[in-house]
């Protein structure tokens, strides 16, 4: 991840970074910072949402926040600078402080930040690594020239103002804005809401969450026109709020970006095929309830997934072919002798998909740590890219929901994917007789490139008698 600052003595420029591998662009979800707020090395600034997840940036000096260039919600392009900060304040080089062209438009043009990418090696902050790259990324809509946005318009008219000169005429209409708070205008554009229809309630004419939230609804309580035709009257704005209390539309970026590609790149590349099987285990299940009250296991969460990982686990050192991954350039197959345990966990922003780095060494107390960490982590939204790297193999969990079985697309890169399905009392023939017993459906997908179906029966077969009979843990282990 490369940061960059200007060599200007007193203000640096901090610029987005490459927070992933070969990410061009990323969101701002929440600032930490306002102008004036003093800042140390290391402190977080602002939260980011790139296409792999959720990452908090830390400013690379100390000083004095000076401008923030963008509002939240708004995706800029790598290289582009987000905030300045005095790093001499109280200084009388008044002449150093750069021109504020402030916050772009929501869709900025990224050309113009490559132009002034400067050449060679660029300081960093150490563990983010270097990006020596210049590769000019794809123009973004709009014909919006940098530095000519609605904020920075409106900052020039508050310097002019200040410094006793009248402000000129687009300047004057930037300011003639609705007034909101960035989060504001968030929620307005996510509802598909115009700011410029609504009736400010809040202090000094500030538009505010209720504002909106009041708007949407009067938007939806209104009656759908009659079909036949009546004369409606000019310049009315009721048509633009009925269609848009009607739908609502979500913009497609970050990770929901991100694993909409992924998972069409998965389902048109790798062949998939998917076998299924029901198993009672009603012995797992009575295992998990003695294992909540070891105390080797005290401290940790005990769960059904906790067991049928490890019954994967098992499956796959039993037959190590199914850990792969389909080398296209090279034409090879290239064994795993690491199992990389993934798990597809649903979040906020999306599903994630966070792996257990080297699960196969792991004891089923620190699996199951492992598991709790994971999963809380993803849910907060905390997953860094690297732990969404390097996966194997994953497991998708769709019984909580109530699902018996699905038919899961492949992680791109990885050869297989376990689906779990509801777990179920059922009638169940046992031991000659009609039980109870409690059970549940398994779902393999496998890329038949790699994993031929009889590969794939056996692995799916292992998995599938370990939760039938939880003392093979020990005798196949």
């Amino acid at each position: 991840m490369t940061m960059t600052a200007d060599t200007s003595a007193r203000y640096r420029e901090f610029k987005m970074p490459d927070v992933g591998e070969g990410l061009t662009e990323a969101e701002i979800l929440k600032w930490y910072v306002q102008p004036g707020d003093t800042v140390v090395d290391g402190q977080v600034v602002c939260e980011v949402e790139t296409a792999k997840a959720a990452v908090e940036l830390p400013i690379p000096y100390d000083g004095v926040v000076h401008a923030l260039r963008f509002d939240e919600g708004t995706t800029v392009d790598v290289g582009a600078s987000i905030i300045t900060v005095d790093v001499a304040p109280g200084s009388d080089d008044s002449a150093a402080a750069p021109a504020a062209p402030a916050a772009a438009p929501a869709e900025p043009v990224g050309e113009a930040d490559d132009a002034a990418e400067p050449k060679g090696r660029q300081p960093v902050l150490v563990g983010y690594g270097v990006s020596e790259s210049s590769t000019k990324r794809r123009p973004r809509r709009g014909a919006a020239v940098p530095g000519q946005g609605a904020a920075a318009s409106a900052g020039a008219a508050i310097q002019a103002e200040m410094n006793g000169h009248a402000a000129p005429a687009p300047v004057a209409e930037a300011l003639t804005r609705p007034l909101a708070k960035p989060p504001v205008r968030k929620l307005a554009k996510d509802l598909g809401v115009d700011l410029t229809t609504i009736t400010p309630t809040g202090p000094d004419g500030i538009i505010t969450r209720e504002d909106v939230h009041a708007a949407t609804a009067a938007a939806t309580a209104v009656p759908e026109a009659p079909e036949a035709p009546a004369p409606a009257p000019a310049a009315t704005a009721t048509p633009v709020a009925a269609a848009g209390g009607r739908e609502t539309r979500i913009p497609v970026k970050g990770v929901r970006k991100a694993t909409a590609a992924a998972m069409v790149g998965s389902a048109f590349t790798a062949p998939h095929v998917t076998e299924f099987v029901t198993v009672d285990v009603t012995r797992t299940m009575r295992l998990v309830e003695e294992l909540k009250s070891d105390k080797d296991m005290a401290g940790v969460r005990v769960n059904p997934l906790l067991l049928i990982a490890k019954a994967l686990l098992v499956a796959i050192k039993r037959h190590p072919e199914v850990n792969a991954t389909w080398d296209e350039a090279a034409q090879e197959i290239v064994l795993k002798h690491y199992v990389n345990l993934g798990i597809a966990a649903a979040t906020p922003r999306g599903l994630l998909v966070p792996n257990i780095k080297d699960a196969h060494d792991q004891t089923l107390p620190q699996l199951a740590q492992s598991l709790g960490e994971l999963v809380s982590t993803a849910r907060e939204g905390k997953t860094t890219p690297a732990a969404m790297q390097g996966g194997t193999v994953t497991i998708t969990n769709v019984g909580v929901f109530g699902v018996d079985t699905g038919t899961p697309i492949l992680n791109p890169g990885e050869s297989a994917i376990l689906a779990v399905g509801a777990i179920k009392l059922q009638p169940w023939v046992h031991k000659g007789k009609v039980k109870p017993r409690q059970v549940t459906t398994l779902a393999l997908s496998f890329d038949h490139r790699l994993v031929d179906g009889e590969l794939g029966s056996k692995v799916l077969a292992d998995v599938a008698a370990v939760l039938e009979q939880p003392k093979r843990l020990i005798t196949w282990a």
